[in-house]
């Protein structure tokens, strides 16, 4: 996602904070639902142009009040607020939309001859993961919410999950700042599309992942389902929702 997009995000939880504060005698709660997310999806338009938000890997969403997706042909992963519209237990639920907002949504990108080439192309700055409920493993996306400096300049940050030469499962998260290495820290979210790799008969997989930290390395490791359905799954680096701050 857009670094412009989380930063909203967090504004309008401290926003709704000091709102709910004000209005606690009331005990209305319903200005902190709708300013927070409700869910992280897949959006997975249809040859008609319908669409379907997949919440988790058993669990579809359709919106009964929004005709078309907002991110056209585009697969993306989307932080989400719905309103439930009946079927809670069913397999596709029916919802309404409140708001929808996509996540910087991209592939893995190929190592090259050697690190140093990787360093050049890919960047080796500093970025941290953070622990959160959207940095997860599901739908055959890894999404991550990343942490670093930002200042003032214009152009954007490079962030790429660079793909182990000698093994499909195992991935290197690079960042390329651009020169812009100081300011504040600031959080922004990325997706990546694994749905490609390959595919063990149930689906199932584990993805190492390392990176360099503001701390120095740092490794761990994500169980991810991938979609059993990607015979038509079209999708490009040049072809994603792009972004002002992140790319």
């Amino acid at each position: 996602m857009k670094k412009i997009s989380y930063m909203l995000y967090a504004s309008s939880i401290l926003m709704s904070g000091i709102l709910l504060q004000s209005c606690l005698d009331d005990h209305d709660d319903s200005i902190d639902h709708l300013l927070r997310p409700t869910a992280l999806v897949t959006v997975i338009p249809s040859a008609d142009e319908s669409f379907i938000m997949q919440l988790d890997n058993a669990t579809a969403l359709k919106p009964i009040n929004m005709a078309k997706s907002p991110f056209g042909k585009k697969e993306v992963r989307a932080l989400v607020n719905y309103s439930e519209d009946g079927n809670e237990l069913s397999a596709v639920r029916n919802v309404s939309i409140n708001w929808i907002d996509s996540i910087r949504t991209k592939l893995p990108v190929p190592s090259l001859d050697d690190e140093s080439a990787n360093d050049l192309r890919y960047g080796n700055d500093p970025i941290d993961i953070v622990n959160d409920w959207v940095t997860i493993a599901e739908d055959g996306y890894l999404t991550l919410r990343v942490r670093t400096l930002w200042g003032s300049m214009s152009r954007p940050h490079s962030i790429n999950l660079l793909a182990d030469p000698d093994d499909p499962y195992k991935f290197e998260l690079r960042h390329d700042a651009h020169g812009d290495i100081s300011g504040t820290m600031g959080d922004a979210l990325i997706a990546f599309n694994l749905n490609h790799l390959p595919q063990p008969a149930d689906g199932n997989i584990r993805i190492a992942l390392e990176w360099i930290s503001f701390n120095g390395h740092k490794s761990t490791e994500f169980d991810l389902q991938l979609r059993s359905d990607q015979t038509d799954m079209a999708i490009s680096n040049d072809d994603i929702v792009h972004s002002r701050y992140v790319k």
